[in-house]
């Protein structure tokens, strides 16, 4: 389950990707991203899309919870369970920034890339805004807006080192406009495996 990544694509090159794009993630830089941590997001506005930090960790379902505290899901596999059913409608789904992403190994991570460094990648995302949860007990309840990222059955490359999931990574315009935007049937044909031959072995990040 991949629960790290990094991101090093700058504003600009996103506010170039898609037009209109309403910037409102203050400054970012290249960084990595563990699960509870903020990260750029794009998503739906009133206007059309925008740019923005959320928590990374949706919701997680009220059945798996043993105290008040939720540390949030951050895969999001099984498209057809009513928990989730509620945020694959358009105004829930994002995109996620991504350049590279690890799944742990023995003694540490393998890191994956693209093989074409000059591909750009998001991960086909869900998000919810002003959730109330307790995330910390030190913190108590906070109102977060939060994200997560769909996993699919691996590729290849990936299979190797983790034979059960990988994230539903997204590499072509059309591919983003259908998941912003398209009826949930349509948009869930992208929950696959990227390519085997789209991505590499990369050194730790």
């Amino acid at each position: 389950m991949c629960n790290l990544y990094s991101s090093t694509t700058a504003q600009e090159a996103m506010r170039s990707l898609f037009k209109g794009l309403s910037d409102r993630a203050g400054n970012l830089g290249p960084d990595r991203f563990y699960p509870d941590q903020m990260a750029p997001i794009i998503r739906h506005d009133r206007d059309g899309l925008e740019l923005v930090k959320a928590r990374w960790g949706m919701p997680s379902p009220p059945s798996v919870l043993k105290t008040q505290r939720d540390p949030g899901v951050t895969n999001v596999r099984n498209l057809s369970s009513p928990h989730w059913r509620r945020w694959l409608g358009p105004e829930h789904r994002c995109l996620v920034p991504v350049t590279s992403f690890a799944e742990p190994v023995k003694g540490g991570n393998q890191w994956f890339g693209p093989a074409d460094p000059s591909l750009k990648m998001f991960f086909a995302g869900i998000e919810t805004r002003g959730w109330r949860s307790v995330r910390k007990v030190k913190d108590g309840e906070t109102q977060d807006d939060l994200f997560a990222f769909l996993t699919c059955a691996p590729n290849a490359v990936v299979r190797a080192f983790h034979p059960k999931a990988m994230p539903v990574v997204l590499t072509e315009p059309i591919e983003w406009e259908t998941w912003l935007n398209a009826p949930i049937g349509t948009a869930c044909e992208l929950q696959r495996p990227l390519p085997d031959h789209f991505l590499v072995l990369i050194d730790d990040e």
